[in-house]
């Protein structure tokens, strides 16, 4: 019988010789293991057998995260309880491939690859992929390409988003950056979404996959879960397994819509890892490995080299009490290619989604629209940025009508601007249509706010 590639693969990759060590101490998070030196690397996976507990070959998994005075210090994938000093571990070289296939389209695995759905074995592609990969070349990538439909209104005409390009979601905890996301994979143009949940909280998990996502959206997905209970090993390899399978896609020519719930949580994980290595912490308790990992993982999203397709990614970060300069959300911002804004005050008003357009940014704008498309754009956001100037006297009853008829103009077409802004998570806005609602919005003359709305309303129905 002759062997599938992949297996062959596997083949290849068995050591000649098997290496066993020990654990001689649990410190927090981490184990320390005696046996390995000059055989263990960092970033190489190991296997403790303690039960039948963890796995059903009564085995857990762990990963070589440093060394300390000769024994080399491992990282669980899972709960480190039954460990006791003298458990064996199995050494096993390099950091476990991803046999990705189209098989695993509409699938829902765990941070290790693994099915959990409940619907069996994964078909196993052609090749193993590292979880763990440099980004493309910087000369060899290409530019971003053409624009996405993503589906979101907002977004589409202000914040318009291109093949390739990686924005940020950024919200404080409540203000619906998870059903902005669900949204968008939902409605978004492209050939395959690859969604990480990590950290996610273990109900919500179902539910989006369930009732956000839908059977036609997960038709066309990949969806990795690591929920907030699992160890923050595994929920930090799930955020790099996420990225290997989008990078397949990607390396298949295809356009991949990867979203990633959420960056917040890969950074806590990897502050617990580091804090377990010993690392000193740093801005707010962050440790120096927390902002060399991000940018090794976000820059993997992008265009691929030589123009073959493109992964555009769109990653959220829950911003800690509401800070929008805390260090998470500061060095995000300065890695990826825009940041979509979503404003607790705008949702307690009871508008969704609650961006803050004068505060979110795409760059690939405006070099991806024509002039009459930024001529809109421009006089709807003087518009608005004049009517936030004004809004703390228009609310008070301070400012009076005709003291400056551009202010005038900005009340008048505020309800029709909002109601623009304003979209039911079961709506669709497709980019073709937003820029002329939005002239037809800025054409109107003296009407009143009550008409105006009706129009829009008109409009969208």
């Amino acid at each position: 019988m002759t062997s599938t590639p992949s297996t062959s693969n596997r083949i290849n990759q068995l050591p000649d010789f098997t290496v066993h060590g020990h654990v001689s101490s649990v410190v927090g998070l981490s184990l320390e293991v005696a046996g390995f030196a000059g055989h263990a690397a960092v970033g190489d996976r190991c296997r403790l057998r303690i039960g039948a507990d963890h796995a059903a070959d009564g085995a857990l998994e762990g990963e070589v995260f440093g060394f300390r005075d000769g024994r080399s210090l491992i990282v669980p994938f899972g709960a480190a309880d039954g460990i006791r000093p003298g458990t064996r571990v199995e050494l096993r070289r390099g950091d476990g491939g991803l046999a990705v296939g189209d098989g695993w389209i509409g699938r829902v695995i765990d941070g290790l690859g693994r099915p959990a759905d409940g619907l069996g074995p994964l078909p196993a592609g052609d090749a193993l992929r590292p979880p763990r990969a440099a980004p493309p070349a910087a000369h060899r990538r290409g530019r971003v390409g053409a624009k996405i439909d993503v589906g979101v209104r907002a977004m589409n005409a202000f914040l318009t988003c291109c093949r390739g390009q990686r924005l940020g979601i950024f919200a404080g905890s409540g203000v619906g950056k998870s059903s902005l996301l669900s949204m968008i994979a939902r409605y978004a143009s492209a050939d395959v979404n690859v969604i990480g949940l990590i950290g996610e909280r273990g109900r919500e998990a179902r539910e989006f996959i369930e009732d956000d996502l839908g059977a036609e959206g997960l038709a066309r997905s990949v969806v990795v879960v690591a929920t907030s209970d699992q160890a923050p090993a595994l929920r930090r390899q799930a955020a790099h397994t996420t990225l290997a399978v989008a990078e397949y896609f990607r390396d298949q020519g295809r356009h991949v819509l990867c979203l990633l719930d959420s960056v917040t949580r890969l950074a806590l994980a990897q502050r617990e890892i580091g804090l377990a290595a010993g690392e000193p912490p740093a801005t707010k308790g962050y440790t120096p490995s927390v902002f060399a990992e991000l940018p090794r993982l976000l820059e993997r999203a992008g265009p691929g080299c030589d123009d073959v397709g493109s992964i555009t990614g769109l990653f959220t970060v829950l911003v800690d009490g509401d800070d929008h300069n805390e260090p998470i959300a500061d060095a995000v911002r300065g890695i990826l290619d825009g940041h979509v804004v979503l404003d607790r005050a705008i949702a307690e008003r009871g508008r969704y989604p609650a961006i803050n357009i004068l505060k979110s940014v795409s760059r690939s704008l405006p070099r991806c629209n024509t002039d009459a498309e930024n001529d809109v754009i421009a006089r709807a956001r003087r518009l608005l940025a004049v009517y936030d100037d004004m809004a703390e006297l228009i609310r008070l009853g301070a400012y009076q009508s005709g003291s400056d008829p551009e202010v005038d103009r900005a009340v008048r077409l505020m309800p029709a601007l909002d109601a623009f802004l304003s979209q039911k998570k079961s709506e669709s806005a497709p980019l073709a249509e937003v820029y002329s609602t939005l002239e037809q919005i800025l054409a109107e003359p003296a009407a009143t706010p009550r008409s105006t709305t009706l129009a829009v309303a008109a409009r969208r129905a």
